[in-house]
Order: structure tokens, then sequence, then C-alpha cells
């Protein structure tokens, strides 16, 4: 049984027609750009990608105006690789652009007081169900959030079970889940930081077999020893190729690295805030009540 189950009509219906402080299906960024939003702080890769090309293009279309400079040629005489190195170190920006900004959405959720404040307010199955009203009060669905997620399926096994003892197990068990669904969330963005330096070291490769081969073409067909400078401009083409498109991977890889972890670092707290949440509000508030421990 679902936790809207659960609920009376009122509450129900209340999530649909009453404007709700917490709307995800009207904040959610991805919701409004017409995309399917990403559960929690999950991006949706469809749009990320769309935004990374868009951006790409937007890139190459900037340093148009720097061609024959050293930062326009890095990214335009370099070889084939520089082109998917700047898509993906796009495609990052925008996970990560998203993911704060639903981050920042999530963590609304801290401010708001779904359990009544009053010292003597006693938390059990015959009271869970004010709690639960007051989230669908609060939020349109709290699947979406991850505190308020946490506080319903908890308080739902407690309503239809009627064992407070499990309260705390079932959020410390939720707590588990959601660090494990915050580190899938972030395996497309690791895949680019793996392949990114690796796209700069295929460019390596190029570059050399191109420096290579310009300077075995100098050795053949150059009689005259005065020949050699201008002959050698091929091989040192080949060289900058080898170089900076690694210089440019090994860049853009740890800008994203560094932004990564910062964004990880932030949802981690946010996490052990929620757990902390949980803690302050809804197991200090559980009693056992007398019926209970006869039943127990």
């Amino acid at each position: 049984m679902s936790a809207s189950e659960t609920l009376p009509a009122a509450a129900q219906s209340n999530e649909l027609a009453e404007p709700v402080p917490l709307c995800w299906a009207r904040s959610d960024i991805e919701q409004r750009l017409g995309f399917h939003g990403g559960r929690y702080t999950r991006t949706n890769n469809l749009l990320t990608g769309c935004l990374g090309l868009a951006l790409t293009l937007i890139f190459y279309a900037a340093i148009i105006p720097l061609q024959g400079t050293y930062f326009g040629d890095m990214f335009t005489k370099r070889g084939p690789t520089q082109y998917p190195t700047v898509l993906l170190t796009c495609w990052s920006f925008w996970i990560l652009a998203l993911k704060t900004r639903k981050l920042a959405f999530q963590r609304r959720a801290l401010t708001r007081q779904v359990v009544p404040s009053e010292r003597d307010f006693v938390l059990s199955s015959a009271t869970v169900n004010q709690v639960l009203e007051q989230i669908y009060t609060t939020v349109d669905n709290p699947r979406h959030f991850v505190l308020f997620n946490r506080i319903v399926v908890a308080l739902s096994n407690l309503r239809n079970l009627g064992r407070v003892t499990d309260v705390d197990e079932i959020l410390n068990s939720q707590a588990e889940q959601d660090e494990n669904s915050l580190e899938t969330s972030y395996s497309l963005i690791a895949g680019f930081i793996w392949a990114i330096p690796v796209l700069g070291f295929i460019g390596t490769v190029l570059g050399l077999s191109q420096a290579i081969s310009a300077f075995g073409a100098v050795l053949g067909d150059v009689s005259d020893i005065s020949q050699i400078t201008g002959a050698l401009r091929g091989v040192t083409a080949g060289l900058s190729t080898a170089f900076e498109t690694t210089l440019a991977a090994l860049v853009a890889a740890m800008f994203v690295q560094l932004w990564l972890t910062y964004v990880k670092t932030r949802e981690y707290e946010f996490l052990e805030n929620c757990s902390e949440y949980c803690l302050h509000h809804v197991v200090s508030r559980l009693r056992i009540m007398p019926f209970e421990e006869a039943r127990e």
C-alpha cells in the first residue's frame, strides 16, 4: 500500500487542487523545460546532452574570431579529438550545473516543519496521519524529495504496522539507499572524467604519429640541408597536436573533477542534514503507547 493511499481523501485531493509551498512539478528545472525530471538530484541525460551540444557549438562560434591565435588553433587545428573533448566537458558542465540547482531546491525541504512543534506532541500510530497530511500540504509529491520520501516511507509503515520501534531502522535503511542513489547519479560524469584524458592521449598518439611521418618525409625528400628548416614545419605541427590535445584534456578533466568533488560533498552534507532532521523531528517524538505495549 502506498503512502498516498493511506491518506484521507482531502489530503490526496489537496496534492492536485491546491498550490503547495514546494511543488516539484512546477519548480524542477527539467520539468519546466519540458523534459522528464530526474528524481532527487538526478539529471535527464537527454536534456544535459542537448545543452552540452549547444554549449559546444556556442564555444566554437565564439572562437571563430580567434582563428590564427594560439587558443583558437588549439581547438580547431589539433586533430579530431578536441571536438569530443569539448563536448564531454560541456556536457559535464550542464550535469553539475543542473545538479547544483536541483540540490538547492531539495535543501528547501529542510526549512519546512511537518511535525507539530508542540512539546507534548507524541508521534505514534494514532497521530501519524497528522504528519502525513502536513507533508502532502507542503509538497506536491513526497517521493521526489529526499527528506519527505524518507519520512513518508517510515511513517506509512508505522501507520500500517503500528510499531514505533521500526521507524528508526526504516529511516536508516532509507538513508543508505539515498547514499547509493547519490553515487549512481554520478556514473555518467565519472565516465566522462575517465574519457576526457583518454581523448587527450589519443590526440597525443595521433600527433606523434603525424610528427614521425613528417620527419620521415623530411629525411627522405630533402637533399639540401638548407631545406630542412622549412620541411620541419610538418614535424612541429604534429608535436603541437600531441602536446596541446593532452594539455586541453587534462585541464578540462581537472576542472570537472574539482567541481564534481564540490557538488558531491554538498550532496553528502545534505543527506547528513536529512538524517539529523529525521532524528530531531521524527525519532525524538516517537513514543510507545500503552495499547501498543500490550500488542507487543
